[in-house]
């Protein structure tokens, strides 16, 4: 089968004058990002890099990381892209980790790069120096990667220990890439917002998904709603794919309502539920003819699909072309010990499908946990409902016990999304003397909302008492991670701002 390499000099010979890459006044056709790849191929040449070895990046969203990647695919390299808000001693322990033999960065990961000594100790590159690795002859148009070479290293977040080394070969790459064109209806130059991370799978994919489909990639190097609304309409991009998060602010700029967004038909998201509420309101605001639920991760891209997210709220679909899914009791790690229809538990995924990964970069410890008899144990919960649907109802670490019950978060902020004035909600399990845990909802509201008022939306909804919240707390704003994910621990560890009283609450 064909590498990526071999992938993207397809798009080149097929649609060399069709427009593949925007950052700002930076604007490239294929065969003008080619040249600019090919010469980078070159430069790394130049620095003694062979097939194999590892290239590491601390870049935002930005030409010279896009050109990056496609460099490493042309030249048999590994990338291993990360945070640029990387700290130093991640550094110090991914770099070794990774065996990185170059680091590409900027100026917004510079001092934590200068304070690496591992950073310091190998060749590094400077983003305001890139344009200097363009100086060289372009490299023959050819791969030297197969599909059995490594492609990408991406790391976890590593929320609970030391982030975990992701390999993935080219194989596995662009079958996820493949997959994610026919699962979200991509046609012929398609024009997406490339604002996921590059050190994130959902941005990779939009990458590579791109380039497939001689499509275009228009960066945004860090989100900004009123930028994002600009490029939307300003490039007539006609899909997006985003988390949860970053589409709840979009619709909340003032600004969107004043934007043409009508040539957007295509939307998915993934990387967190989404709520009951952010559904109807997208799917009011954009009315698209595809609205997708992508449910995967960076060990195996996707394991479900839901074509028709708002029909069938809060439900993951079934499994996705490359995949087989199972629900098993939450405890075991056997595969064939499945929980019944409508019981949670934690789901597994199948290791041989064409988008897997093989196991962990060096880590054993981490390998011995997830993979048991060829299956993946995702660490999320979830359950099937008769119709075979999967429902994702949170993670195995963030289940809250409370007298005995197992409560799934997801579920309830489901339900408090659904009041038009809560803004923002995440629910976690705080410790309780009597209950174990007890259910606490932290909501970002407009003014005139109070407990009251929200335990009584609860009753009205039919969620079962010993579900509804024993406590809310207001805050200002909701933990997130970078790429929106919410922030559970945070939270149960007090770790955030209360909503202060002087605050300005929108009515």
């Amino acid at each position: 089968m064909f590498d990526l390499g071999r992938s993207f000099l397809a798009s080149v010979e097929r649609s060399p004058d069709a427009l593949a890459l925007v950052d700002g006044p930076v604007r490239l056709t294929y065969a003008q990002w080619a040249d600019r790849v090919l010469r980078v191929v070159a430069s790394f040449d130049a620095q003694g890099l062979k097939p194999g070895d590892t290239v590491a990046t601390a870049l935002q969203n930005t030409w010279p990381m896009a050109t990056v990647h496609w460099a490493c695919q042309l030249a048999g390299l590994t990338v291993a892209p990360f945070n640029w808000r990387i700290k130093p001693e991640e550094l110090d322990y991914c770099l070794p980790d990774a065996g990185a033999r170059l680091l590409i960065f900027q100026d917004v990961s510079a001092a934590a790069v200068a304070a690496s000594p591992a950073a310091q100790a190998l060749p590094r590159v400077d983003a305001a120096e890139f344009e200097t690795l363009l100086a060289a002859e372009p490299a023959p148009a050819l791969s030297r990667a197969d599909a059995e070479s490594l492609s990408l290293l991406l790391y976890t977040s590593g929320t609970t220990g030391k982030p975990k080394g992701v390999p993935r070969r080219h194989r596995a790459e662009r079958a996820a890439a493949v997959a994610h064109v026919a699962q979200n209806c991509y046609a012929v130059g398609e024009r997406t917002l490339g604002v996921m991370p590059l050190y994130h799978t959902m941005g990779v994919r939009s990458l590579l998904s791109m380039a497939l489909i001689d499509g275009l990639f228009v960066c945004q190097p860090r989100f900004d709603t009123t930028g994002a609304l600009e490029l939307i309409e300003g490039e007539r991009l006609t899909c997006l794919y985003l988390v949860p998060t970053l589409y709840h602010d979009l619709l909340a700029n003032p600004r969107f309502a004043q934007t043409d967004v009508s040539s957007v038909r295509k939307l998915g998201f993934a990387g967190a539920p989404m709520t009951d509420g952010l559904l109807q309101k997208l799917d009011k605001a954009f009315r698209p003819q595809l609205f997708v639920n992508h449910y995967g991760s960076s060990e195996i891209y996707t394991f479900t699909i839901n074509q028709n997210a708002p029909a069938k709220p809060g439900s993951a679909g079934k499994a996705a072309l490359n995949q087989r899914i199972r629900v098993v009791k939450l405890g075991s790690h056997d595969p064939d010990d499945r929980a019944a229809v409508g019981e949670e538990g934690q789901i597994i995924a199948d290791l041989a499908g064409d988008e897997a990964f093989e196991g962990y970069l060096n880590r054993p410890d981490a390998d011995a946990k997830a993979l048991h008899a060829g299956w993946y144990f995702t660490g999320d919960t979830g359950f099937f409902d008769a119709d075979g649907d999967l429902f994702v109802s949170g993670r195995v670490d963030d289940m809250i016990i409370t007298g005995g019950e197992n409560v799934s978060p997801v579920e309830i902020e489901s339900v408090l999304s659904l009041h038009a004035d809560v803004l923002e909600v995440a629910v976690a399990g705080l410790p309780d003397e009597r209950w174990g845990q007890k259910v606490v909802a932290f909501i970002k509201r407009r003014a005139g909302v109070d407990q009251t008022a929200l335990d009584a939306h609860c009753r009205a909804s039919g969620l079962a008492n010993f579900k509804r919240p024993r406590e809310y707390v207001f805050i200002d704003e909701i933990p997130k991670s970078p790429v929106g994910k919410i922030l559970r621990r945070k939270l149960q560890a007090g770790d955030f701002q209360p909503e202060r009283p002087n605050r300005s609450i929108p009515t």
